[in-house]
């Protein structure tokens, strides 16, 4: 495709001098597009004018690869490539679908430690971007971004010793997971709580380096404020939306997995601003701290003969065809969906994701118009957008 065919909207130069704007592109190689993202922005000064995020910039055709898969054996290593900050989210998302469509159940043990290694990925997902925002903000190597890297690193070594991987787990299995607690199981759930137990004196510390930094206040409240209605319009979920104080998570809202069994509390905020998205990310990562520690104690009480971690499966999965359906999950980005038709065979004549950073980007325009460029890029790391997910 010859550069022609995608010429820039403002004609021949950067500059329109009819309305005195400046086409600006943002990104897709910039340290605060998190990676490549591409913002096409206009400019009234250092007032953002208008806004439009490249949703396809990176597109890997994980929809067609999955329909090309066997539901039971290869599609699941694919899922962790979606958002790869939390890859067991996502891996629930899937096998949550196929064991709808294939009326599978999943046995109570596996179902906890399904839960716990939700929201250790949670916690992984949480603190990058708590650190890397920090950059966005500060603009440099930060004490927050060196904190939130070791703590990200604390987290992938007990999802390491769990599942094999530091980062494409591939660790779920249609009617459970792939295998129990490593040997020994009491030094592993020793190490989980040792980490655990030091994380409310780190929280603190967060607290003081962002939440009551004067710098980070004057950046981040009263910008990039999302509108409740504005967060339903475009289908927010997650803590973006709950950072506009709506009271919306799956994991209590259609319960899956042993949630409803474990007490914790979903994490609202009101203002809506860039600063109350990230209160909420730092009071989820509190709740996953208590949801873990519960697994943790329900696992170790758990009777020797009772702990199963995979029902029986058929070697082979055909759905009756025309069958179809769609689950969620509450990822750490906030709602991963998977919608699955059947035609019979053993892969999907259908595969849809329903990704919860498209919806949050695409809120961009209307949380940054008016802003300055300043609070352009506040806004975009707040989204806390991973942009492997966005063009699947």
């Amino acid at each position: 495709m010859t550069l022609s065919e995608h010429a820039n909207p403002i004609a021949d130069d950067e500059h329109d001098d009819v309305t005195d704007t400046m086409f600006l592109n943002i990104g897709p190689h910039h340290p605060s597009t998190h990676g490549v993202m591409h913002v096409k922005a206009v400019l009234d000064g250092e007032t953002v004018v208008d806004v439009d995020p490249d949703v396809g910039y990176i597109h890997r055709c994980e929809e067609q690869v999955c329909q090309q898969g066997t539901y039971r054996h290869q599609i699941m290593p694919y899922p962790d490539r979606w958002d790869w900050m939390a890859g067991l989210c996502n891996e629930w998302a899937y096998a949550r679908a196929a064991e709808d469509l294939a009326d599978l159940n999943v046995p109570d043990y596996a179902r906890i430690i399904r839960t716990m290694g939700a929201e250790l990925s949670r916690l992984a997902s949480h603190f990058i971007s708590l650190g890397t925002y920090a950059l966005d903000i500060f603009g440099e190597f930060t004490a927050t971004f060196q904190y939130a890297i070791r703590d990200h690193e604390l987290v992938l070594d007990l999802l390491e010793d769990l599942t094999g991987q530091r980062m494409m787990y591939n660790y779920f299995r249609l009617g459970g997971v792939a295998w129990d607690l490593p040997e020994p199981r009491e030094e592993f759930v020793e190490q989980c709580r040792d980490f655990l137990d030091g994380l409310p004196t780190k929280i603190d510390e967060y607290h003081d380096l962002l939440v009551t930094n004067e710098i980070f206040q004057r950046r981040c409240i009263d910008t990039g404020i999302l509108e409740p209605a504005v967060a339903k319009q475009y289908g927010c979920t997650g803590p973006v939306a709950r950072g506009s104080g709506i009271d919306y998570d799956l994991r209590r809202d259609d319960p899956y997995g042993y949630y409803e069994n474990i007490e914790w509390d979903v994490v609202t905020e009101s203002a809506g601003d860039n600063f109350a998205r990230v209160l909420v990310r730092l009071r989820e990562v509190e709740e996953s701290v208590k949801i873990v520690e519960q697994c943790l104690d329900l696992l170790a009480e758990w009777p020797e003969d009772e702990r199963t971690v995979q029902s029986n499966v058929p070697r082979t999965l055909k759905p009756d065809p025309g069958t179809e359906t769609y689950r969620a999950v509450e990822g750490a980005k906030g709602e991963l969906g998977i919608y699955v038709r059947s035609d019979g065979t053993d892969t999907p004549a259908r595969f849809k994701i329903r990704s919860p950073c498209f919806s949050n980007l695409s809120v961009l325009p209307a949380v940054t118009d008016g802003e300055y460029v300043a609070d352009l890029v506040a806004a975009i790391g707040s989204l806390d957008c991973i942009m492997g997910e966005i063009g699947p």
